[in-house]
């Protein structure tokens, strides 16, 4: 079952010229997404990880049921103000606008072996924002997830190109 065929394309979303890749119906399909967590399984089991981090939204539904898969912790980074506890916070640009995201600064231990999962990797603002939050928190990048990939966007090779990997279970290309 290809999980490619299973995501829905938005036209002209969130501003003209944007093709929105949504997982949503990915996510309802119960083959899908079981499909998806399970590639994602097989392709970590054994590699070293203390903790997943997922990038809000989409990334805590991936994120946590890896995490729960694989029996390891799961640490969610948050848009700026929804965490209760204190944070550190990383401004970063997207394709369409500015954010900025945060985590508990009790959330990873220096050195722990972490893996970042998000649902998409465009033009790589938000992950390289999480990355660096990640780094300043002493924590060792595995490797950045995503289940789609834009590669035309930029964001898997500015992710690498800063030295970390980046795996995902599709791709998106000329958009």
């Amino acid at each position: 079952m290809p999980i490619k065929s299973r995501i829905r394309t938005i036209p002209h979303y969130p501003k003209q010229g944007i093709m929105f890749r949504d997982i949503t119906t990915l996510l309802k399909d119960p083959v899908g997404f079981r499909t998806t967590i399970n590639e994602f399984v097989n392709h970590y089991t054994d590699v070293k990880i203390d903790k997943i981090v997922g990038i809000e939204a989409r990334g805590f539904i991936i994120g946590a049921a890896l995490a729960f898969q694989l029996g390891v912790g799961f640490v969610p980074i948050r848009k700026k103000g929804k965490l209760p506890a204190k944070t550190r916070s990383q401004d970063y640009k997207l394709e369409y606008g500015t954010d900025c995201i945060e985590i508990h600064v009790d959330a990873i231990s220096q050195g722990e072996h972490i893996l970042i999962v998000d649902d998409l990797i465009a033009t790589g603002g938000t992950a390289e924002a999480a990355v660096n939050l990640v780094n300043a928190m002493g924590g060792k990048i595995v490797e950045c997830c995503f289940v789609v990939d834009l590669p035309d966007l930029g964001g898997s090779s500015r992710l690498e190109k800063q030295g970390q990997k980046v795996f995902s279970l599709c791709k998106f290309e000329g958009d």
